[in-house]
């Protein structure tokens, strides 16, 4: 069972970014967004009211939720969404997977939790990864303005979503069901595209055409509440930890699937930039403390001379 939820987790969620890239083809993000949480949100609350698990929370966790719901489920998705016009949806999910670096520094910053001795080392690696994941592109491009912006997008996206994960280790210390905190942060950043689309005068009803219903749905009921329930089913069985190696194959699903359905092109610095992102990934959650041998080895170094 382990290894079947294992594998959910990385073909659903390694599979969401193509469909972002053709959801976004035929809706602003605005109303793409609007769309895909509305109805995770509309699954969450029957599944939850018929089963009478639905929790109730105090005001103040309610503002927590809707600040979650921006973080993950609205404002970060809007730089995913805009971001898919300048660099494939393989890409975003390589960026994407750098995340687990801005989980270290929040966790430092709001919950005084020091980074694991490899953070150094495995941050050095994704970096360099990313550079000459890009570098073909960047090249070609002579740095252009729209590819850099698209990079800057995910970054700023990955790093919303960072903030709604610290968000939800709040709700978990304080006892909060996750699949509840869950459906009312989704509605609440539906409720936020709703309000943004409104405001704007953007055309809430998009093509209802099989491209975009297909992909909507895939993203609403597979990405998000199965794929959510999944991974969660997964982090109760065998723990956060190594749960959390799922987000490893992340990328290479996304860029295979891309390979097929954007033409995305493999270079000898692409392969060898998505190698050193899963190291560096892999150093995160390696019980090889790496970061703490080498500043000993440096140490040492330091008191012989």
């Amino acid at each position: 069972m382990n290894i079947l939820l294992y594998v959910a987790v990385v073909l659903i969620w390694g599979t969401t970014w193509i469909g972002i890239a053709v959801q976004s083809h035929y809706a602003t993000p605005v109303v793409a967004i609007l769309w895909r949480f509305a109805i995770s949100a509309l699954l969450l609350w029957v599944v939850l009211l018929f089963s009478g698990k639905l929790q109730r929370i105090a005001l103040k966790d309610h503002l927590f939720c809707m600040l979650q719901g921006l973080c993950v489920f609205g404002l970060n998705f809007i730089c995913f969404y805009t971001a898919v016009k300048y660099v494939n949806s393989g890409l975003e999910s390589v960026i994407f997977s750098m995340a687990v670096f801005f989980n270290a520094i929040n966790a430092l910053i709001f919950f005084k939790q020091k980074p694991s001795p490899n953070f150094a080392p495995a941050a050095i690696l994704g970096l360099i990864g990313i550079v000459l994941l890009f570098w073909h592109d960047l090249i070609n491009s002579q740095f252009n303005a729209q590819l850099l912006m698209g990079i800057g997008l995910c970054a700023v996206g990955t790093y919303g979503f960072s903030l709604g994960n610290m968000i939800s280790v709040r709700h978990q210390k304080r006892g909060l069901n996750i699949f509840s905190t869950n459906c009312y942060a989704m509605t609440y950043g539906a409720l936020v595209m709703l309000s943004l689309a409104l405001f704007t005068g953007q055309d809430l009803m998009p093509p209802m055409n099989f491209p975009f219903l297909s992909s909507v749905l895939y993203l609403a009921v597979f990405g998000t509440v199965i794929g959510f329930s999944a991974y969660f089913s997964l982090v109760g069985r065998i723990g956060a930890a190594k749960a959390a190696y799922s987000t490893l194959l992340f990328p290479l699903v996304a860029l295979t699937v891309s390979t097929f359905f954007e033409g995305y092109v493999w270079t000898l610095n692409a392969v060898f930039g998505i190698l050193l992102i899963l190291l560096g990934n892999y150093l995160m959650f390696s019980k090889l403390e790496i970061g703490k041998k080498l500043f000993n080895s440096q140490k040492n170094c330091e008191k012989q001379a």
